[in-house]
């Protein structure tokens, strides 16, 4: 029932104003009561001095009735909402005028008496109710006889038994009445009020509530836009709304990035299972070969069948490698190591380290580098691998005698690296693919030569920065990519 926080609002706001309404009703009661206590106290004061003025009500310890009936004669016509009772001079009740069977003490306590004849003590000033055994009232008293040594007290309790209830009170004080009708009308108004504003106030949150809700029945896939959402308030509902909104964002962008390296892993584990597929059904069949005709095989045969198992399980171990290599990339541990090297040294050890396999496949290869080149900052080994890759794969596809060229010129701060050479060149469908980790070449020829492999997205995931690629059939292709010049 109250689930929500407008209800849960709505029941504190309800609770806490009538609670505080209670409480002021209450003290402007017990006030008010405090004041009409007072006030008639302080009008009716003398009132018992002079109803016994010029009249002998005790004498030498006897009542005299007959006074005694004409002050209560007196008083009934003064004011009919008193009750006068005479006492003796220790605070028992003589004789009173209240009906018979209503007065319950024999005593009244004397010491309120004594404040309000002789120690002017502060108004109101409340002594015994005859009538109630735990009440008390405001009073008027007089003395009878000697100031020194009184005989008795007249003791007159004001406004009476009628005054007791809250009804009467209210009755009797329109200021009281007015109070406590302009409090319920301050407690109606304020949770009407109270209610219509926390409704405006939480409407921001319950449509955001809405949105989160919905967000997530879609499965994290899409955001409901309301037009009621708040994403640019700066109070804390629109820094929720917009930080909501952000983060709902990236959850789906990065829901979206999941999906495609699912399709990516799941792509790639299919090419890759290709790919090793054909090395080891190869190097299983020759394998298998050798050992059935092992008799009857001469040795030229074997060599050659070794020779070819041999090569086959070194593309396997290179793929394997590849593989390894590429998932350590993409792990979030591996951290680049920038320094500043000189490219051209870099490029002398590559070339020395490839030219015995240049010479094999009858390729040549030559470099073309600056007189004076500039130092360049990144991570060697890596940029390392990098040339190695695009060189070796230049030569896969070069026909001999066929050359491999590495230049170097200098272009907006950065030094471009080309490796261009003389082979059979690059579909031009194939361009925008080649990098992929996943793709496969349509081209017979170019899956004969071995496809694109791994190499060049070893490359561009180490580069991090597009690589230009410029190709044409039977005439060659030239890979090219910046390294940033060391700063003086």
């Amino acid at each position: 029932m109250f689930k929500t926080l407008y209800a849960k609002l709505a029941v504190v706001l309800v609770v806490l104003l009538t609670l505080i309404g209670t409480i002021y009703i209450a003290l402007t009661i017990y006030s008010t009561r405090l004041y009409l206590q007072e006030l008639t106290q302080q009008f009716n004061r003398s009132l018992a001095t002079d109803l016994v003025a010029g009249t002998t009500l005790i004498q030498n310890g006897q009542v005299d009735h007959e006074a005694l009936k004409h002050i209560f004669h007196v008083y009934m016509d003064i004011n009919p909402k008193i009750e006068v009772y005479l006492l003796d001079w220790r605070g028992k009740i003589l004789t009173y005028s209240a009906p018979p069977g209503k007065v319950k003490r024999n005593r009244v306590s004397l010491d309120p008496l004594y404040d309000l004849l002789y120690n002017n003590g502060q108004l109101p000033i409340v002594g015994d109710d005859p009538r109630n055994l735990n009440g008390q009232k405001v009073f008027s008293a007089a003395r009878i006889g000697p100031t020194h040594k009184p005989e008795g007290y007249l003791y007159v309790v004001l406004r009476g038994e009628r005054f007791d209830s809250l009804a009467n009170i209210l009755e009797a004080s329109y200021f009281l009445r007015l109070t406590t009708w302009t409090a319920l009308g301050i407690m109606i108004f304020g949770v009407v009020t109270g209610l219509l504003l926390f409704n405006f106030l939480t409407r921001r949150l319950t449509t955001l509530s809405w949105t989160m809700k919905t967000f997530q029945e879609s499965r994290l896939k899409h955001i409901p836009m309301s037009p009621e959402l708040d994403t640019h308030s700066k109070d804390e509902i629109g820094q929720l709304g917009a930080t909501f909104t952000h983060m709902a964002q990236r959850i789906i962008h990065q829901m979206n990035a999941l999906k495609e390296a699912d399709a990516l892993r799941r792509e790639l584990v299919a090419n890759v299972s290709h790919d090793l597929r054909t090395p080891l059904a190869s190097l299983q069949g020759y394998l298998e070969t050798l050992l059935l005709k092992e008799t009857s095989l001469s040795n030229v045969e074997r060599r050659n069948y070794l020779e070819i198992a041999l090569k086959h399980g070194q593309t396997l171990t290179h793929l394997v490698e590849e593989l390894f290599e590429l998932a350590k990339l993409d792990s979030p541990d591996t951290q680049l190591r920038q320094e500043s090297f000189s490219l051209v040294d870099l490029i002398q050890d590559i070339l020395l380290k490839l030219q015995l396999k240049a010479e094999q496949a009858g390729i040549t290869l030559t470099s073309q580098i600056l007189e004076h080149p500039p130092l360049v900052v990144g991570d060697i080994a890596l940029i390392e691998r990098v040339l190695e890759n695009l060189v070796e794969n230049a030569m896969r596809y070069t026909t001999p005698p066929g050359t491999v060229t590495i230049s170097l010129h200098v272009e907006n701060h950065t030094v471009i690296v080309k490796i261009e050479d003389t082979g059979c060149g690059i579909p031009e469908n194939d361009l925008p693919y080649i990098f992929d980790r996943s793709y496969q070449a349509p081209d017979l020829e170019f899956q004969r030569k071995g496809g694109a492999g791994l190499g060049l997205a070893i490359a561009k995931r180490i580069l991090d920065r597009p690589i230009a690629v410029h190709s044409l059939i039977d005439q060659g292709t030239i890979f090219s990519f910046p390294l940033p010049i060391t700063q003086p």
